[in-house]
């Protein structure tokens, strides 16, 4: 992504002179005739609190109207709700009385705002009486045919908001009569209903229980029911009138369109589905919507698409009342027991006509066109005679204007009774690997430009799903989209950076280069094999191709020899006449594809890598220089069969040969190049119908009690745990497990030091079995299991486990705090875990010490431990390693473990080298003790040849000590001396006994020597397989499956990595998650089921999530996907709207109190431990500061505030500049550079900032850079001691707008913040006022107290309300530039004064603030190459 610095000024005037399409701080602030308004009527100065009284002139003139006259524009609104319109204004002062242009006024700002994804509900929870009458006036508008279809469209857009807001009670309340079984009130014949009624004997209650609610009612009461379940069926009627209409224009299109999406949401959760399906089958909306003139107008692209996706729900095969799923066989029970039905019909009523079809098998007859040859001896009214008798309508009301004629009628059996596909084997048939269709297909390209405005015929990600199969369907669609719009957006940028060009030749060449791209000749096809049994394609097709480097850079050359087995490329054929036929206006329909000269993409993976001689390369490096040095690699390339078998087959036809043409390869960077694994995992998951565990099922689906899966409502809690080292002390204890019970065990009757083990003495839930019920249990309270818990504490004596130092257990120092350990003794329990973790509060040490505990008190339990990045998953396992866990047993799968900061080496290579390096070790030292105990042989030769020795001769000699241990009459002298590795032991600690009194210490002593001597057998016997097996993959393989027991891996490796693991029959019991609330849903996930089924069912016993879902979400590119589809949604953040019950860590202790404040009313019991108030470095203040964080205003620096040189890529000097200078300002007051960072929201200031300390600093040795310039996004789970935070916006709020950025932003410093923003921009943004406010209570120019250096003796506490020290305050970035330029000149001469040197004038021209005319220096500062590799943030809607 280019750099604002290789603009040109034409370009930058450009950018700076584009009409903003989102609102801006002069809309906002200035003399807008909105903002003018909002000044006059509810955004007052006044602090006193008024009544906010409603003019109704206000809304209709002011309001109303001046929007209705420009066509409702969308900035418009936008303005309003930027100014509080809702919940300052039009809330407030809404009654039952209120004008209809007051509620539709309400209905398009609350749509506005979830547009933006904005919190809305919560504006009206305070008021339900008057929601519930403003939610029942939106309906009735909703269906009022006077109304404009844009306003009936922004009403129905409210009620798919409100439908996707089911978490919300107070909408739920309102929403659910919709949807209710009182909707079947409806359905085109009593004959109908009592069939459907007669399904299950639930529905029949419910259907009775609906009526005597009916008939007990009073008439308000029976209005209001007759309304609800007239209300769908009303709206549905009009929407198939609409799509008949002859005179339909484009609002008549965007309406459906909305329409259909809400049908598709309704469908796609179970509670929705239950009844609303049966309704919409009755009234024909698939046949309807196919044979109308909107459907079938070329224009209407989207719509078709959406009423495929429609289909895809109305026909899911699940029972829509239970919410069980039909597996292949019992869907096609289905169908079959549907086509006897009309068989049966048919031979009753038709024999004469239809006999051949009731008699025909129903293989010949699901077939669409063989069953409408069947029917086509009927007449019209035959037809219509035997859609009666299938129970199908016949007839509308005469307002919706549908001829139910031939056509019709013939179109509903025929869709009633063909076969359709199973999404299973959609997900079987759908393409993993992209091609130019696949990539530029206008579904996908839809996706580019959506801004909300406009449905798309995607599935979401939702609260509740259908079932298991349903989720990974969905993701499945929704990762492959997502895939393929980053990979076209990946070539399409390296063709632009190629720039194609025709030859004189008339051959395309490339003008331009990209370290991605090599031109390549075409590929030779070297062998295809035969299919396999049953299948119609070849099995493996493979080709080769040369790569020449010789115009390479040797970093680029690197990249290119990295490539691995596996690796992902693609082979593109390009040419540039395209262009010219483009350019020449030779057609007025070209695709995005043909704009870019490209003709075809496929798909290869590399097989291997050989030299110019055609040898295999094993070792890049060894070809990079020296003798071997080679300008030439041929690439051994798999290509996709499926696809091969398709082009060979269109060439055979006359059509030009796909391969011929092929003339550049083309790479991705590693990290984003894995999608073709992770697709596989997840369609071979959707294929395989792998079950969750019973007891995690209906959480995981959204239904059932919130709290079933949660320890106390388990059957299987365990009831007696050794807690360990988790208490430090009693008082720990106690006060770890406030309003609980705590009593010593029957041994003791008074207080005891650690270890604890804790036992409930609460009643264990019984079992209960659910009744197929899957509606949600919401407002149902749980049972309560006991008033008051109750625990018994034990003790014992931790075993000896041997005389040497190392042999001493390494034991938790943490004082955990009272949410912890509920967080540590839930996750130890089986079950479902959710762990909030603010800032600062410790989720890694709560995650270290479950894993633990689990591993001690389940020892034959293995535990899964998965983490977002690599970053994390080191963290959590360098802790784990400094824990009282056997290294054995600890292995990292991935590339992270390079990175990890610990002595030993995890990986499966590593893990293996350790078990031969352990074995070495200990087989030494059996021959040490065979040598002390006089043992003839050579037993320290193998494993094996140990385990003979100790059966032999260790073990029965240590069997006759015990018998002088076990004699009563024996002394502790007896037992010293009967000690048989006394000389084995000579190199430990002396003396080796205690004194001779103390003969249990001296027995103590004894058995912990043959503890030690036992360990060392005992990991030589589990070494042993590894000296048989040959193979280091067999290794490799038997060290994930056998030996050990904490498996690390990163959420990606998962899904990478899934099939191939769970192949190898790999198990485990336990799933801990860190940085869950950052992980995709479907990542999630799958470590959920990394493993086969035993018998029908999953062994896992317990999922630990811990994250924090008011922080950031996964970072989606696509803003289509990301917030239409809601692909950023965690399973994390999904079970907490659900309600499941999480544990919220409340005191941290990361940051000053002063700071944590900024983003405490994100937490409201978040609180400080005392060491953030007590150490001295919390304390002191921060040298050279008056203040330990600050907003700094930063006006237009040079005339200019924000830049967006191109789209997305936002920069501001003016910040870029202020936050170099208080960083060189640091450095010079002996600040160490490794304890600042530099943060901000955008990639694009990132990479000037970047630019800016290249210049000023990174060759000036007092300065130097610092530990990381990066983006907030980037730096989550991350923390320094000072941060320098640059906002970058001066139009508007931006992105950061979404308060979990700004809480991120905020609680990444430890000692020192300070922003760097645009006063006006930030304190009137209602979302972000609760930071803000705290902020601009202080000064907003930067106050310095010069005079000081670091660190700081100041005490913060005791200048609070004087000032400081030689206060200075800085008037803009120019006044600090000349104070940082003054004591960089004063700090060279003294350091040149002590190193003798003369006072000689330094060049200062790079010391200087940077001037305007002196831009050109950031040139160069940065290449290309970095600029490519830029990562990108998510897209803002509209930028």
């Amino acid at each position: 992504m280019p750099n604002a610095k290789r603009l040109k000024s034409g370009a930058k005037a450009e950018a700076r002179d584009k009409p903003p399409t989102r609102p801006t701080v002069a809309d906002l602030e200035g003399e807008s005739e909105f903002a003018q308004l909002a000044k006059k009527h509810w955004l007052k100065t006044s602090k006193r609190a008024t009544k906010v009284k409603v003019k109704n002139d206000v809304i209709k003139k002011d309001i109303w109207d001046v929007l209705e006259k420009d066509a409702f524009p969308y900035k418009s609104l936008l303005v309003l709700e930027g100014l509080q319109t809702l919940e300052s204004y039009l809330w407030p002062g809404y009654s039952e009385d209120s004008s209809n242009f007051h509620v539709l006024l309400i209905a398009l700002i609350t749509n506005v705002k979830a547009r933006e994804r904005l919190e809305t509900w919560s504006i009206f929870e305070n008021r339900p009486a008057e929601f519930s009458s403003l939610f029942t006036r939106i309906l009735s508008m909703g269906l009022d045919h006077t109304l404009a279809l844009t306003i009936r469209t922004q009403l129905l857009n409210f009620m798919i908001y409100a439908f996707q807001s089911l978490d919300w009670t107070s909408v739920r309340k309102e929403c659910a009569p919709l949807v209710s079984i009182g909707i079947w009130h409806n359905l085109s014949s009593e004959t109908k209903r009592e069939t459907t009624l007669g399904q299950s004997t639930q529905l029949r209650k419910s259907w009775k229980a609906a009526g005597k609610r009916y008939d007990s009612a009073d008439d308000t009461t029976k209005a209001r029911l007759r309304f609800e379940r007239a209300w769908l069926y009303t709206l549905t009627l009009d929407f198939i009138r609409l799509l008949h209409d002859v005179n339909s224009t484009r609002e008549h299109v965007l309406y459906c369109e909305r329409f259909v999406e809400f049908t598709s949401d309704l469908l796609s959760q179970l509670p929705t589905r239950r009844y609303v399906n049966t309704l919409l089958q009755d009234l024909h909306i698939l046949p309807a919507l196919r044979l109308s003139r909107m459907f079938n107008d070329e224009d209407n692209a989207l719509l078709r698409d959406q009423c495929a996706l429609l289909s895809h729900y109305v026909h899911f095969s699940i029972d829509d009342q239970t919410g069980a799923q039909h597996s292949r066989s019992e869907a096609y029970d289905r169908h079959c027991a549907e086509l006897a039905k009309l068989q049966r019909v048919a031979l009753r009523h038709f024999k004469e006509k239809l006999t051949v079809l009731a008699l025909s098998n129903y293989g010949s007859i699901d077939r669409r066109n063989e069953l409408e040859n069947l029917l086509e001896n009927l007449t019209d009214d035959e037809l219509t005679r035997l859609a009666s008798l299938l129970q199908l309508r016949t007839v509308y009301p005469e307002s919706v204007n549908v001829r139910v004629d031939r056509s019709f009628l013939m179109e509903v059996v025929l869709s009633t009774f063909e076969k359709r596909k199973t999404f299973q084997d959609v997900a079987r048939d759908l393409s993993i690997l992209p091609t130019e269709e696949s990539l530029f297909d206008q579904s996908l390209l839809r996706t580019d430009n959506y801004d909300g405005s406009r449905p798309l015929a995607l599935p979401k990600l939702k609260l509740q799903y259908l079932s298991v199969g349903d989720f990974l369907w969905r993701s499945l669609v929704l990762c492959r989209c997502e895939s393929f719009y980053g990979i076209r957006k990946d070539i399409s940028d390296v063709l632009r950076r190629l720039k194609p060009e025709v030859r004189r030749t008339g051959e395309t060449g490339f003008s331009g280069s990209s370290r991605m791209a090599l031109p390549i000749s075409r590929p030779s096809i070297l062998e295809v094999v035969p299919p396999l049994v049953g299948d119609d394609k070849p099995s493996v097709v493979r080709a080769e191709i040369t790569l020449d480097f010789r115009r390479l850079a040797d970093r680029i050359r690197r990249e290119w020899d990295s490539l691995r087995p596996d690796d992902v490329v693609f082979l593109v054929a390009v040419d540039a006449t395209a262009q010219n036929a483009l350019a020449n206006g030779s057609s007025s329909n070209i695709s995005e594809a043909q704009k870019l000269g490209l003709i075809t993409v496929r798909t290869a993976e590399v097989a291997q890598i050989l030299d110019d001689k055609g040898k295999s390369i094993r070792d890049p490096s060894a070809y990079f220089s020296g003798p071997n040095r080679s300008p030439a690699r041929k690439m051994q390339l798999r290509l996709d069969p499926k696809m091969y078998k398709a082009d060979m087959e269109r060439t055979s036809r006359g059509k030009p040969d796909v391969y011929e043409r092929i003339n550049l390869i083309i790479r991705r960077s590693g990290r984003e190049n894995n999608f073709k694994p992770v697709l596989e995992s997840i369609r071979a998951l959707a294929l395989s119908e792998v079950p969750l565990p019973s007891w995690l099922h209906e959480n995981f689906l959204g239904y059932g009690d919130p709290a079933g899966a949660t320890y106390k409502h388990l059957p299987n809690r365990v009831g007696k745990i050794d807690f360990r080292d988790t208490f430090l002390d009693w008082q720990h204890l106690v006060e770890s497990l406030p309003g609980k019970i705590v009593e010593p065990g029957f041994e003791v009757s008074s207080s005891f030091g650690p270890p604890y083990v804790l036992e409930s003495l609460d009643k264990t839930p019984k079992e209960t079995f659910s009744k197929g019920s899957k509606k949600r249990r919401r407002d149902a309270e749980p049972a309560m299991l006991a008033e008051i818990e109750t625990y018994k504490v034990s003790t014992y004596k931790p075993p000896n486990l041997g005389p040497y130092p190392v042999d001493a257990p390494k034991l938790n120092k943490v004082r955990f705090t009272a949410a912890q350990v509920d967080a540590i003794m839930s996750g130890t329990q089986p079950g479902l875990t959710v762990i909030v973790g603010p800032p600062g509060t410790g989720k890694t040490d709560v995650a270290t010490q479950i894993i633990n505990n689990i591993y001690h008190n389940f020892p034959e339990q293995r535990t899964l431990l998965i983490a977002h990045s690599n970053q994390a998953l080191n963290q959590l396992f360098a802790k784990i390693v400094a824990l009282d866990i056997d290294e054995r047993h600890l292995l990292r799968l991935g590339h992270g473990e390079e990175e990890l900061d610990t002595e030993g080496n995890f990986s499966k290579h590593g893990r293996v080298e350790s078990f031969l390096e352990i074995r070495d070790r200990y087989l030494l030292e059996v021959n040490r003790l065979a040598a002390s105990m006089g043992a003839p042989g050579a037993h320290g030769n193998s494993a094996e040849t140990a385990g003979y020795f100790n059966s032999v001769y260790v073990q029965p000699t240590w069997k006759k000590f015990t018998e002088v241990v076990n004699d009563e009459n024996s002394s502790a002298a007896d037992i010293i001396q009967a000690f048989p590795f006394h000389s084995f032991f000579s190199d430990a600690p002396q003396p080796l006994f205690p004194s001779e009194d103390d003969r249990s210490a001296v027995v103590e002593v004894a058995e912990g020597c043959y503890r030690h001597v036992s360990k060392m057998f005992s990991e030589l016997q589990d070494v042993q397989p590894f000296e048989i097996l040959r193979r280091d993959r067999d290794k490799a393989n038997y060290l994930l499956t056998n030996e050990a027991r904490i498996i690390a891996m990163t959420s990606t490796h998962a899904a990478m990595r899934r099939t191939e693991i769970a192949s190898l029959g790999f198990h485990y019991d336990n799933v801990v998650m860190e940085e869950a609330a950052q992980i995709t849903e479907i990542e999630n996930f799958i470590p959920l089921a990394m493993q086969k089924p035993t018998q029908g069912q999953m062994a896992l016993q317990r999922v630990v999530l811990c994250g924090d879902h008011y922080q950031n979400s996964p970072v989606i590119q696509s803003l289509a996907f990301r917030h239409y589809a809601n692909l950023e949604q965690s399973l994390f953040s999904r079970l907490v709207r659900l309600g499941i019950p999480v544990i919220t860590l409340d005191q941290q202790g990361r940051a000053r109190p002063s700071i944590s404040k900024l983003y405490q009313w994100r937490y409201p019991r978040l609180g400080n431990l005392p060491h953030v108030e007590s150490l001295r470095e919390f304390q002191t203040a921060n040298a050279g500061f008056k203040y330990d964080y600050q907003f700094i205003n930063v006006p237009d620096y040079k005339g200019r505030g924000e830049l967006e040189p191109t789209p997305h890529f936002i920069q501001n000097l003016g910040e870029a500049e202020y936050a170099v200078a208080i960083y060189q300002y640091m450095r010079l007051l002996g600040y160490p550079a490794s304890k600042i960072s530099i943060l901000t929201p955008y990639a694009g200031q990132r990479a000037l900032i970047r630019d800016v300390l290249g210049v000023r600093c990174a060759n000036e040795s007092i300065f130097g850079m610092p530990k990381i310039v990066t983006t907030v996004d980037k730096y989550q789970g991350e923390q320094n001691d000072y941060i320098i935070l640059s906002l970058t916006r001066t139009s508007r709020v931006g992105y950061l707008r979404d308060i979990r950025r700004l809480t991120v932003a905020l609680s990444r410093a430890r000692l020192g913040l300070y922003i760097l923003g645009r006063r006006e921009v930030f304190e009137t943004c209602y979302e972000l006022q609760s930071a803000f406010e705290i902020l601009f209570q202080r000064p907003d120019k930067l106050v310095l107290s010069t005079g000081e250096m670091w660190p700081s003796n100041r005490i913060l506490a005791e200048e609070e309300g004087t000032t400081a020290p030689n206060e200075a305050t800085m008037e803009g970035v120019e006044h600090l530039g000349q104070f940082v330029y003054e004591m960089t000149m004063s700090r060279i001469k003294q350091l040149r004064a002590e190193q003798g040197l003369p006072a000689a004038e330094p060049d200062d021209a790079q010391l200087k603030p940077i001037q305007e005319a002196d831009e050109a220096q950031y040139v160069g500062a940065a290449s290309d190459e970095e600029d490519e590799v830029q990562e990108e943030l998510p897209q803002e809607s509209g930028d």
